[in-house]
């Protein structure tokens, strides 16, 4: 059985899978601000589950509605969604009537994207928080870098995941999962239009998350170009504070472009591409370390959750 940290804020996750589970372990390791208190799924047999009773958990399986009847629930203070990003509809309204935050792993994107160390102090009293996806919390940062030395015109990202990492909720919502990270391209770092792909790479063995970010700027002299990459040096320093295993591959690559067409633009274009290339390796607490797509979400659900907990609590106590 786990022991309780004295003093820190109960935690709720709703989902027994491999985010939900990896999140678990990553509370009771790795936070000094929170603990789980319960832990619903719909399947009785999930591992995830029984992995939280051992711990000494409360579980239930008849998920949202079981989790609400749980006497450990009126305590909680956060509740993670880990579900998918159909059925958050119907948790974050339940969640809402109780007054608790949530911090939405799903790309349902009710709330506010959030990327910690981009835009985490700007939402810390919405009630329902959007962890945008894996590939939203490894590329924003880098765009947001770049956009805030010079504007982004247009961002483009890939994110390529091993498939056996891309469970069930990954597979359903891959049009979620383009749609949510161009817009946090977008509205979060800071581009003026954003696209998103996503690759699913059944390579054997499984190789850990690669991303692919392009920025097309103004053109960028060479002082520029430094401060573009002071920029986005400090910002991968950001995100590695809590992803230990975020990392560039390579240094900021700088290319001219002057083309009558540019896809992404709409029309001609003379500028500057800037290219980023980044990796992600997990860090092992539940899945395996090529699964850096849901290591950096979990993580940085963890992040977000414990500082929404700090400011309602500061609230509490100002009152």
């Amino acid at each position: 059985m786990t022991a309780t940290p004295t003093g820190t804020a109960p935690a709720a996750i709703i989902g027994s899978g491999n985010i939900g589970t990896d999140l678990l372990i990553k509370i009771d390791r790795l936070s000094d601000a929170l603990h789980v208190a319960a832990v619903a799924g719909v399947d009785p047999a999930s591992a995830g589950l029984a992995r939280a009773r051992r711990m000494g958990i409360a579980t239930t399986a008849e998920g949202i509605d079981g989790l609400l009847r749980m006497p450990e629930f009126a305590d909680v203070e956060v509740v993670f969604d880990a579900t998918s990003a159909a059925a958050h509809a119907r948790h974050a309204e339940a969640v809402r009537a109780t007054g608790k935050a949530m911090v939405d792993l799903t790309p349902a994107a009710l709330g506010p994207y959030v990327v910690p160390p981009v835009n985490l102090g700007d939402h810390l009293d919405a009630p329902d928080v959007n962890m945008v996806t894996c590939g939203g919390q490894a590329t924003v940062p880098v765009v947001a870098a770049v956009s805030r030395v010079v504007p982004v015109r247009y961002a483009e990202i890939v994110a390529s995941i091993a498939s056996r990492s891309a469970g069930p909720g990954t597979r359903a919502n891959i049009d979620e999962f383009t749609e949510t990270t161009a817009a946090a391209l977008e509205q979060v770092g800071g581009a003026a239009r954003g696209k998103a792909i996503i690759v699913l790479n059944p390579a054997e063995p499984p190789l850990v998350m690669r991303d692919t970010v392009h920025c097309l700027t103004d053109p960028l002299d060479a002082a520029a170009q430094e401060e573009v990459r002071r920029s986005v040096a400090a910002m991968t320093a950001a995100v590695r504070a809590y992803v230990p295993g975020y990392r560039l591959k390579q240094e900021v690559q700088f290319t001219p472009v002057d083309e009558p067409f540019v896809p992404g633009t709409g029309g001609p274009f003379k500028g500057t591409q800037v290219s980023v290339f980044l990796e992600v390796t997990g860090a092992g607490h539940h899945l395996p370390a090529y699964a850096g797509n849901l290591d950096i979400m979990t993580s940085a659900a963890l992040r977000t959750a414990e500082s929404l907990v700090a400011r309602r609590r500061e609230g509490a106590i100002a009152r």
